[in-house]
This record gives structure tokens, C-alpha cells and sequence, in this order.
């Protein structure tokens, strides 16, 4: 195992599945000569040349659609966004092409595509440069949506993505590249729709993913330093969901907490609120607990920010709520 950041992760991913298959190409908004806006793509141009590692103009719908165009005569691409912000520019031919091309053509067509790149706040962004996307594309059928928390899933999950022979949403964020982990050197993989139990509890159970789980990790340590035990969820794909591995869960614990950061209105904690009171209600102690954004777009106040976002304390507050201590 080698400790490395987390940007070395996927670059290492994609130069490795690129080497083993040179149908593979990486395209997108500087990540050739400037080897990517956040280095996630250092050294790949000099490695793999500019017919495998190719510099677009700033036109999002332009290079998703070539990607797409792409893929239907033997090519597996993956694009990068800069953030998933400048997405919705080309979100018509993600939702319109990519996810219904197999159904469309009576599976004559399969769409094997990576999108990738940044979701969700990154400090000092504001509005539009600060907003989660998962639950936005985790609503389309065909698409499949990843959202790893550290080195080690980054990797292996992003070279399952790139494996995979269907379109896969890919997102990170700009605040973990830097985030460093332990990762095999020699080649794995890791399985879609798989969640991990990130440590054992019998009190309750909190599920997240991505970055915001940070602060997930922070509560439980806190909580244990009380007696209270949390068995902490990193669900790292969004869509398939891995439903199971919640409802194990909150047989042992009978009590749920769910931490995501996204406005509070139809996302991935509204769903798995559904699907546990749907399945394993009669187990529930509680009612369950979701942690999200303020329901505002996102500001650029330092201050303001702080209180948009959840943290730590907001899990810790909603820990305590659901087992009815008061103090």
C-alpha cells in the first residue's frame, strides 16, 4: 500500500485503464497541457499523446455530445467537467443520449461513458458553483452515479466506471483532491452499487457519502467518547443504491441518521427515509433524522456558508434526538 493524494487516485485510474485499453481516451476543459484544473490528469499528455488526452474549447453540450458520438464506434471516453456546475450545459446530451441510447436503439447501442469531475460547495464558490448534482442524475434511468469518499474507492471505483458498458456519473470534489489514503499498488477494482460499513455500532446507524461524510466520522468519534456507538454508512454509490446494507443496519441499531450535502427537497435522503419506513418500519425506535443543506442556493459569505452547511454538531444534535437524550 502507498499512501497517496486523492487526485493521484484517479489519475492513476485512468492511466492505467488507458494503457490497457486504447479504445480509452480522457477529454475535457484543460486536461492536457494544464494537467487538469486540479492535476487530476498530471502527466497523462506526455504519457498518452493528444489523440488520447485532448484539450476541448469551453462548450460543455460540444464535447459531451462528441464523447456520446463517441462511443457508438468502438471508443470508451471519459469526460471531464470542471465542475458539475458547468454540466448542465451539456446535461441534454447526458440525460437525452447517454442514459436512453441503449433502450432508444433496442440495445443495438450501449453508451460505455464516464462523466466525471467536482460536485457540490468548495468554499468561497457562491451559487452556481455549489451545488450537488447526485440526486439530479441518480433520477434517470440508465445512468449510474458514483460518489467516492476517499483514495482508496476513488481509485478502484473509477476503474470499474471506466469498465462498465454503461454511462456512469463520476463525482469528487475540489475540497478532497488534495485528501490523502492508503492505496494498493497493483491493480483492483472495486464493485458498483456495494456500500461500506465504515466502523461497527449498535446504537445508531448514520449513513453518507462523499466529503460531507468527514463530518460523520468526526460525530461518531465524538459520540463514542459518551458511550454512544454509530455504525457509519459510506453508501460511494448513489445509483444502484445498496438499500440492503441500510436495512442490516438499522435491524441492529433501530434508529437512522442520514447526512448528505444537498438541499433538503427530493434527494438521496428523502428516498432512503422512503425505502426504510417501507421496509424495515416495524425495527425503527425513531423516527429517522436527515441532515441536509439549508433550503437556499448557497452563499458567498465565509459566515453564511458555515451556517448553510452541515457539520458535525448538526449529526451529533440528531444523534441525541433520536435516541431521546435530552441533556
Amino acid at each position: 500500500m502507498k499512501t497517496i493524494q486523492f487526485r493521484e487516485a484517479i489519475a492513476q485510474a485512468m492511466s492505467e485503464e488507458m494503457r490497457r485499453d486504447k479504445t480509452i481516451y480522457l477529454m475535457g476543459e484543460e486536461v492536457a497541457e494544464y494537467n487538469g484544473a486540479y492535476k487530476a490528469s498530471k502527466g497523462m499528455l506526455d504519457e498518452f499523446g493528444d489523440k488520447r488526452v485532448i484539450d476541448t474549447p469551453i462548450s460543455e453540450a460540444g464535447f459531451s455530445g462528441i464523447g456520446v458520438g463517441s462511443t457508438m464506434t468502438g471508443n470508451r471516453p471519459i469526460i471531464e467537467y470542471m465542475t458539475f456546475n458547468f454540466a448542465l450545459v451539456g446535461i441534454d446530451q447526458i440525460i437525452n443520449n447517454a442514459a436512453k441510447i441503449r433502450q432508444m436503439s433496442g440495445g443495438q447501442f450501449n453508451c460505455p461513458i464516464v462523466f466525471r469531475g467536482p460536485t457540490a460547495s468548495a468554499g468561497q464558490l457562491a451559487a452556481t458553483h455549489s451545488q450537488a448534482f447526485e440526486s439530479w442524475y441518480a433520477n434517470c434511468p440508465g445512468l449510474k452515479v458514483i460518489v467516492p469518499s476517499n483514495p482508496y474507492d476513488a481509485k478502484g471505483l473509477l476503474k470499474s466506471a471506466i469498465r462498465d458498458d454503461d454511462p456512469v456519473i463520476f463525482m469528487e470534489s475540489e475540497q478532497m483532491y488534495g485528501d490523502k489514503g492508503e492505496v494498493p499498488e497493483g491493480d483492483y477494482t472495486l464493485p458498483i452499487g456495494v456500500a461500506d460499513v465504515k466502523r461497527s455500532g449498535k446504537d445508531v446507524t448514520l449513513v453518507s457519502f462523499g466529503k460531507i461524510l468527514k463530518e460523520g466520522v468526526k460525530a461518531a468519534q465524538e459520540l463514542e467518547k459518551e458511550g454512544i456507538e454509530v455504525e457509519l454508512i459510506d453508501l460511494r454509490t448513489i445509483r444502484p443504491l445498496d438499500y440492503q446494507t441500510i436495512f442490516d443496519s438499522v435491524k441492529k441499531t433501530n434508529r437512522l441518521v442520514i447526512l448528505e450535502e444537498s438541499w433538503p427537497f427530493g434527494n438521496i435522503s428523502t428516498e432512503i427515509t422512503y425505502q426504510v419506513q417501507n421496509h424495515v418500519f416495524d425495527y425503527l425506535d425513531a423516527p429517522i433524522e436527515k441532515i441536509n443543506t439549508a433550503d437556499t442556493p448557497a452563499p458567498y459569505s465565509p459566515v453564511l456558508l458555515a451556517e448553510w452547511l452541515p457539520n458535525f454538531k448538526d449529526v451529533i444534535k440528531a444523534v441525541k434526538k433520536v435516541m431521546y437524550i435530552t441533556k
